[in-house]
């Protein structure tokens, strides 16, 4: 346990650029506070002590605003940015190098005890505000976009937005050297992205149109000509003078 919280504390400096010192991590960050107090909990769970490790889960939750059930499963170096208000249930598993950002929810869809709550596999990162619910999984190194709502399994690698969770299409990714993508704000926009096609769409439409009402002016410019004959001759007339084509003086 002592290695698990000591790369719990040491990631912390890798994911988040506003950690300074050890001493700040351990005493200001509420989401090292919660992951303590859940390996002590889980302990205490697979020991049979139900009762203790739901009541240091719960004085966790009092002080952090974290809610995870010693129940949960959770990997190496797990990281919870803000942590405000992230809720993780008892039959969740999260695998190793996991970032969760505050607002999310591994929730379960059902009341059955089995298996309910979803399952993170290695480097995965969930976005503010992300729900994932039911006994799904998210691949290795996937991303959940913020504020999205997930109830379907994600293939590894891929991202999922909106609600319900759309898999879109993956985009150059910078990964670190450690394995972990960070770059959480650089989710694809597959509404924008139909947006720019449709004004694309409309900009082809439009200079189409203004090809064709070009052309029916011109024609109907030679139409109207080709009834004009000339006041002399009255027939159409192309000699000085004369705006009339063909007139014979």
């Amino acid at each position: 346990m002592w290695t698990l919280l000591c790369e719990d504390v040491e990631c912390v400096a890798d994911r988040d650029p506003a950690a300074r010192k050890t001493f700040d991590v351990l005493t200001c960050y509420p989401g090292i506070h919660a992951i303590i107090a859940h390996r002590i909990a889980n302990a205490m769970w697979r020991r049979g002590a139900r009762w203790l490790a739901r009541f240091i889960s719960y004085l966790a939750r009092m002080v952090t605003n974290i809610d995870i059930h010693p129940g949960a499963t959770i990997g190496r170096r797990f990281f919870i940015d803000h942590g405000a208000g992230v809720v993780i249930g008892e039959t969740a598993e999260v695998g190793d190098d996991v970032t969760l950002y505050h607002g999310v929810t591994l929730g379960g869809t059902s009341w059955n005890k089995g298996k309910r709550h979803p399952t993170l596999e290695d480097g995965v990162m969930c976005g503010a505000g992300a729900k994932i619910l039911g006994p799904i999984t998210v691949g290795r190194n996937g991303r959940v976009g913020a504020n999205s709502v997930v109830t379907k399994d994600v293939p590894p690698e891929m991202t999922v937005v909106g609600i319900p969770g759309r898999i879109v299409k993956p985009i150059e990714r910078r990964i670190a050297d450690h394995g972990i993508d960070l770059d959480h704000h650089l989710m694809p926009d597959p509404v924008g992205r139909a947006l720019a096609c449709l004004i694309d769409h409309i900009n082809k439409i439009e200079s189409r149109l203004d090809e064709h009402t070009a052309a029916d002016v011109v024609g109907g410019l030679s139409e109207a000509m080709e009834g004009i004959v000339c006041a002399r001759c009255g027939n159409s007339c192309d000699q000085p003078g004369c705006v009339i084509p063909g007139c014979e003086h």
